[in-house]
């Protein structure tokens, strides 16, 4: 199990929630601007003394590399700018207390296609044990492969929960409401021939009488007090009957609420939208959207979860506070503008030495910290909590824009509401509309739900694939630069995540370079000397110090693997660019739950070729240096340190490709 820095939980503060400036942000501010400065000063050394007009075909394609990477750093820098640590109460521990009777609703959308039925079913498990009031919680499988398998563990499962010793301590306690209701309408129903008798026995009788006057002033006072449901009749009462069927009908109302109260006991539920051939089901957008606008779901919240992330106990008390706001002038706790809380994945299956990259405490840390101090954290599809308000109207409102251009959209109503379904990265496309709409969003850094990771290389590349396909295909068609409604911090965070998916030409254009100079001795930069140096080196030093500083308390190795990643997964981003500005049919992909097991290496032939041609150049260069045929050691020296080092970052998905789990653990996985 990987671990992750967690947020002080404690409630030794006052108020409900805090925030500061992550640790160490004015000294990582400072090197950030030294950095900035000495970056410059190399592009314009670069780009004023060290062109190599010979060899332009490369020269400028350096260049322009180099340019794209200073400006990815620029973003890199701004967008860790003011990172937020923060700190909330549990709901239970709010001061003022926030009665449970106010505790708002909760769905829990398990969303799921292929997958088996027993790693939902522990999600489920983990999701109807969660720490919260059982009437105020309901769980909600949402199979998209409509499988029999997992429509009979969601039945089965339903029976185990109203059989737990939680269901049925509630169901006793409505039991007993329920059955004292119906012995105070037997009761009422019992009065009403006397209380007409009594009502004659008043008109016919002489007021001036006391026993008259008494009880005269005792109907007056019975009148007088309010029903116990007001809103049953908003007409005055006149008469003791008139009362008595006012009475009536609200303890039947009440009787009517605890028997629907009986039944939503069944609090594990099971929906499966019906797919029409020929028609667009927009994946897992389409899915979620089906459950919000069913009619089934009704929470005043929604947690998203995939198949296999299982949740915390504490995971909603930590998080709805989050949602509301203390007013002191009512005394009470009211919405505020939260459209969602986002927390860190993490996964519970990650083999030792991470073989895949899939740890991302960089991203789920200082990354989405930054991103929560300018209000621009981003909603990652799973371990989120997302106010129903917000979704719906943002949603209704990109419908209404929808079938302004094209009224058939109407067929699609249930599935293209709340959800974006304009991407196959839905959660992303999401929070930027909910961002555009004037709602807020929130990153809680406390590890309150763990997943399982793809633990094969084709599983991994496949969810990388739709992550780099689908944020392209969101700037495409939902541009932050000219979306209305964000500020301009909010632009720049959508737009670095964007711009980063085009560094597989900068990568190509990196590790080629020396290559090219083993077997041709071309140089895209004229000077490889002293001058190159005194600008290169600060540059490159002063960047490296900067980089440390901002993931200060991530493990160097995991922040190696991150590094080693971004490079060697060039030809996959290449691919996402080409495939989404050409057009290419892009279809949403299920990550596989389930090792696939093989070997991978045709996966990443590019990445073969391109470490096999620089360990050949690197060879070329000692044979010619071994029979005094080489020209510019030096050069040779150089591109061979810079060799040497693309090949450590290839040589990792390299490795994966043909990483097979331990025999113990194929066997349990087998």
């Amino acid at each position: 199990m990987s671990s992750i820095s967690i947020s002080d939980n404690s409630s030794n503060f006052s108020g409900n929630s805090r925030s500061a400036l992550k640790k160490r942000t004015l000294l990582f501010r400072y090197l950030a601007e030294i950095n900035l400065i000495f970056g410059i000063w190399y592009l314009q050394w670069r780009i004023t003394h060290s062109i190599n007009f010979d060899a332009l075909w490369i020269s400028i394609p350096l260049l322009i590399a180099e340019i794209y990477s200073y400006f990815g750093g620029l973003m890199f820098v701004i967008g860790l700018w003011r990172p937020l640590v923060r700190q909330i109460k549990s709901i239970d521990q709010m001061t003022p207390l926030l009665p449970r009777s106010d505790w708002p609703t909760v769905d829990v959308f398990v969303t799921c296609y292929n997958e088996p039925p027993e790693i939902v079913e522990e999600t489920a498990k983990a999701a109807l044990v969660m720490d919260y009031p059982p009437t105020k919680l309901r769980v909600f499988v949402l199979d998209d492969g409509n499988s029999a398998a997992m429509r009979a563990m969601t039945e089965r499962l339903c029976i185990e929960d109203l059989q737990s010793p939680k269901l049925q301590l509630e169901a006793e306690r409505i039991d007993a409401e329920h059955s004292y209701l119906l012995e105070r309408l037997k009761q009422l129903e019992n009065l009403t021939p006397n209380t007409q008798a009594a009502e004659q026995w008043l008109q016919a009788s002489s007021s001036s009488e006391p026993v008259t006057e008494f009880v005269q002033s005792l109907r007056s006072l019975i009148l007088w007090l309010s029903p116990a449901d007001q809103s049953i009749s908003d007409s005055p009462v006149k008469t003791l009957r008139d009362r008595l069927i006012t009475e009536r009908k609200a303890l039947k109302e009440a009787i009517r609420k605890k028997e629907l109260e009986l039944v939503e006991l069944a609090r594990f539920r099971y929906i499966a939208r019906p797919k029409q051939s020929g028609v667009a089901h927009h994946a897992k957008a389409g899915n979620l959207n089906y459950a919000i606008f069913s009619g089934e779901t009704l929470g005043q919240f929604i947690l998203t979860l995939d198949a296999d992330h299982i949740p915390k106990p504490q995971f909603l008390k930590r998080v709805l506070p989050y949602f509301y706001t203390y007013n002191l002038f009512t005394g009470k706790y009211e919405p505020n503008k939260i459209a969602f809380v986002q927390t860190p994945q993490d996964f519970y299956n990650i083999p030792p030495g991470d073989p895949f990259g899939h740890q991302a405490h960089l991203f789920y840390g200082p990354l989405q910290q930054g991103k929560d101090g300018m209000n621009a954290a981003f909603y990652t599809g799973t371990d989120a909590i997302l106010r129903r308000e917000a979704l719906i109207s943002v949603g209704l409102q990109y419908f209404a824009d929808e079938y302004a251009k094209d009224e058939k959209s109407l067929n699609e109503f249930h599935l293209i509401g709340g959800i974006s379904s304009n991407s196959i990265t839905e959660d992303m496309n999401t929070a930027m509309r909910l961002h555009g709409a004037g709602w807020k969003s929130i990153y809680h850094h406390e590890l309150l739900a763990e997943g399982l990771a793809p633990d094969d290389l084709s599983s991994t590349l496949k969810q990388r694939l739709r992550w780099a396909q689908g944020t392209i295909q969101v700037l495409l068609r939902e541009n932050p630069l000219t979306k209305p409604g964000l500020t301009f911090w909010q632009r720049l965070h959508y737009f670095k995540t964007m711009y980063s998916y085009f560094s597989g030409f900068a990568t190509l254009v990196f590790i080629s370079c020396p290559i090219i100079y083993f077997f041709t001795d071309i140089v895209p930069v004229k000077t490889y000397g002293s001058d190159f140096a005194l600008h290169f080196f600060p540059a490159f030093i002063i960047n490296r110090l900067t980089f440390i500083v901002a993931t200060w308390g991530i493990p160097a190795r995991e922040i190696w693997r991150a590094e080693q990643y971004a490079i060697a997964l060039f030809p996959l981003f290449i691919q996402a660019v080409l495939s989404v500005f050409f057009g290419s049919k892009l279809k949403f992909q299920v990550t596989p739950k389930q090792r696939q097991s093989g070997v991978y290496l045709q996966l990443v032939w590019p990445q073969l070729l391109i470490f096999f041609l620089t360990i050949l150049g690197i060879l070329w260069s000692l044979y010619r240096f071994a029979i005094g045929n080489l020209n510019n050691p030096l050069i040779h020296l150089i591109n061979g340190a810079w060799a040497i080092y693309n090949l450590l970052l290839l040589s990792a998905i390299i490795r994966a490709s043909v990483w097979q789990p331990p025999k113990e653990d194929a066997m349990m996985g087998g």
